[in-house]
């Protein structure tokens, strides 16, 4: 055991002495270009304690199945896994409905998700693993059984109401106080990293900053952005047609990609925050249903969608399931109970991809480069002093190439594959020629052009050594174990 110890030891050397190794690892301050948030519903995750499975029925698949924030806690590994740095966990307020969309407090907890204490175990676990915690904070259309709705002395609180559903009158000062109030207690009770303000139709935009300024106030460092259009001041911008731009691009081979900066442009030109860049929502159909209706295999959607939006400016929002493949129409067809003996390749294939995004500050925050965009060849470099990256995505039905001069990279470079360990050189007139079979993606880092890896070969060596040694040895001890028992 203990060779295997030093075995291991030595891998460890080699994969630091790698080309990956030189990502620069120093930050400027952290802004929400730095993060990848992961949507998911407590109810629809893991079901851990079983004593607040009040009339619980997973066959009914509008009703609440069990998950709770112990069985968030429980399979956090999952989430820190594949890297993301947010977990969104939607509405925990008393709700009618398993999504958290028919609440019927301000104040007190779902049962069926847990208690406070568990709440509060649940953002200490995942702040341990460097991740933080956003909750969703609805500001209308809530439960017709809402607290404030069923008090007689807030009935002009009430703008109207219509299939169970109540709209507070948001131009009402009395229910904008009342609103901040609650927010603000909310977020001093809790150490949440973001707030998604929810629902929020019908509030004028200085309300709206002035609950953002409101938060901001309690802890500067809490995310605010919201699921719903709006020109008040959020950390990051929504945009109604998001994820129908990039799920159109990527549901099939060789369609238009001429959309593919329409948010991001103004973000690069300094007009707007950065864009929330997803494929899919909780408020969707999934991905996965337009690719099957066009016949193509998930998987590989899934990863030639992902991998641009992850190193394209903007925030990467995946919603849960997305790394399983889920399928479904919007709804509780959509928000299916996650499935943890699934194969996990979306999972380890999205753990490389934001392994390397946390690790560059130049896919984050670096300067941004559209290279090539044809139909579904998608070609970009993302830049800082310190780190050059290519990422090229070819999602049409034929091998394609990307030619880049020697004035885009510069001279006496080689590009290195992440994911194919592909190694790219200039050819004699100077240029680097990148070649992608169809419905293949890759990350290229740019560096100096090396010789051989002399301490890579010897450390390489080195394992192979060791490990037959270890083999050896084990044959040996076999060997001798049997002799001993025939001798007995």
């Amino acid at each position: 055991m203990k060779m295997m110890k030093w075995v291991s030891a030595i891998i460890v050397v080699i994969l630091l002495a790698s080309p990956f190794s030189a990502v620069s690892y120093a930050e400027e301050t952290r802004t929400i270009v730095d993060e990848s948030i992961y949507d998911v519903l407590v109810d629809r995750y893991f079901n851990k304690t079983a004593q607040n499975d009040i009339n619980v029925d997973r066959q009914d698949a509008a009703q609440f199945a069990g998950g709770d924030f112990a069985g968030l806690v429980e399979k956090l590994s999952t989430i820190k896994k594949m890297g993301f740095t947010i977990a969104s966990i939607g509405a925990v307020f008393t709700t009618e409905t398993y999504d958290g969309r028919t609440p019927t407090s301000y104040n007190k907890l779902e049962p069926h998700f847990g208690t406070e204490q568990e709440l509060t175990d649940l953002i200490a676990a995942y702040n341990k693993e460097g991740i933080q915690i956003m909750v969703d904070f609805p500001l209308s259309n809530v439960s017709v059984h809402h607290e404030w709705a069923k008090d007689p002395m807030k009935k002009a609180w009430v703008k109207s109401q219509q299939n169970g559903l109540v709209q507070w009158d948001l131009a009402n000062e009395e229910v904008q106080a009342a609103l901040q109030e609650a927010l603000i207690q909310f977020v001093k009770s809790y150490n949440f990293g973001g707030i998604r303000l929810t629902n929020i139709g019908g509030a004028d935009t200085a309300f709206i900053n002035s609950l953002i300024e409101t938060v901001k106030a309690q802890n500067s460092a809490v995310y605010v952005i919201s699921n719903e259009v709006s020109d008040a001041n959020f950390d990051a911008k929504f945009t109604a047609d998001a994820a129908d731009i990039y799920r159109n691009m990527f549901k099939n081979v060789d369609l238009p990609t001429n959309d593919l900066l329409k948010h991001i442009e103004p973000y690069l030109a300094n007009e707007q925050v950065a864009p929330q860049l997803m494929i899919d929502s909780l408020q969707t159909n999934r991905f996965v249903l337009d690719t099957t209706e066009q016949k193509m295999y998930p998987p590989t959607r899934l990863k030639g969608a992902l991998l641009p939006i992850m190193f394209l400016p903007g925030v990467p929002v995946v919603q849960y399931g997305t790394e399983i493949a889920m399928n479904g129409v919007a709804g509780e067809q959509a928000h299916q109970i996650y499935n943890f003996k699934t194969d996990e390749e979306l999972v380890d294939f999205i753990g490389n991809l934001q392994g390397l995004r946390n690790k560059s500050v130049a896919m984050r925050q670096g300067d941004f480069k559209l290279i090539e965009n044809d139909n579904g060849l998608i070609a970009f470099t993302r830049k800082s002093e310190k780190e050059q990256w290519l990422v090229i995505a070819n999602n049409t039905s034929k091998t394609k190439s990307v030619v880049l001069a020697e004035e885009e990279i510069g001279e006496g470079k080689e590009l290195r594959g992440l994911l194919s360990n592909e190694i790219v050189k200039q050819n004699k007139n100077g240029e680097y020629i990148v070649v992608l079979d169809r419905e293949v993606s890759d990350v290229y880092q740019i560096i100096d052009k090396r010789g051989w890896n002399v301490p890579y070969l010897v450390a390489l060596g080195i394992v192979y050594v060791l490990f037959t040694i270890f083999v050896i040895m084990i044959v040996k001890r076999g060997r001798k174990k049997r002799r001993l028992q025939d001798d007995n």
